[in-house]
């Protein structure tokens, strides 16, 4: 299975989850594989892309995605979401009426960012919204393992959301919380004061041997966490106290 994984561009990181950087802007999805169901972590950046992550997945798994959580509400972490028909869509509490009352912003940033203005216009129009709003924590029963999603920010955005999954090591998808390819970016919905702490509630369920997955990058230790967290503490000027 692992060779099937590498074969079709996936880093398997355990028994149970893998992950695949995608091309243009670096952004990784994420798998979750149960004994029942699929969770998709970022389903990517338009249609296109969602739809041949989602055949990978498929080829991968032998069933189809049956969850998908929107670790934030940026264009290359939503846009894909149509192309997982029937999905059930986790985001942190409020990413829902974000997405539906912009749309506009969604799109203009896609298209600034590269993506063709068709693309973008076809995914925005079909965009899909977050069903189960996370206030806190929630558990995902996918057969034989138990994933938790925890609303951790705002930090990188104002609805953060990250996935912990159990296992012989525990993985935890941070979404932009993390970035290893390149310095964090804080947009006009960043929160920095708060991202400190954000990156404190990663760390604090994650545990010190956990994987930590960044939105983009490489895969990095807890370590690195702590270091990122150190750089934003002081380029934002947040008190240590």
């Amino acid at each position: 299975m692992d060779v099937r994984w590498e074969e079709a561009g996936w880093e398997r990181l355990t028994g149970r989850t893998g992950r695949q950087r995608l091309p243009v802007w670096d952004c990784t999805v994420g798998l979750v594989v149960g004994d029942e169901s699929v969770l998709l972590v970022d389903p990517g950046s338009c249609l296109r892309e969602g739809a041949r992550v989602r055949a990978e997945a498929e080829r991968l798994t032998g069933r189809r995605v049956t969850h998908i959580a929107f670790t934030h509400g940026h264009f290359d972490h939503v846009l894909g979401g149509a192309a997982f028909s029937g999905a059930e869509v986790f985001g942190a509490v409020g990413l829902d009426a974000l997405l539906a009352t912009g749309r506009d912003e969604l799109r203009e940033s896609a298209v600034r960012h590269g993506l063709a203005e068709a693309e973008a216009a076809e995914a925005v129009d079909r965009l899909v919204l977050p069903q189960h709003p996370v206030s806190g924590e929630w558990t995902l029963e996918l057969g034989g393992v138990q994933v938790l999603l925890a609303n951790v920010g705002p930090g990188h955005s104002r609805h953060d959301l990250a996935v912990f999954v159990p296992g012989e090591r525990e993985t935890v998808f941070c979404g932009d919380l993390v970035e290893e390819s390149g310095e964090p970016q804080a947009g006009d919905d960043a929160v920095p004061a708060q991202w400190p702490a954000a990156l404190d509630r990663l760390l604090s369920l994650g545990g010190d041997d956990a994987l930590y997955v960044p939105g983009h990058g490489a895969v990095v230790s807890a370590g690195f966490v702590r270091a990122q967290r150190a750089t934003l503490a002081a380029r934002f000027g947040v008190s240590e106290a």
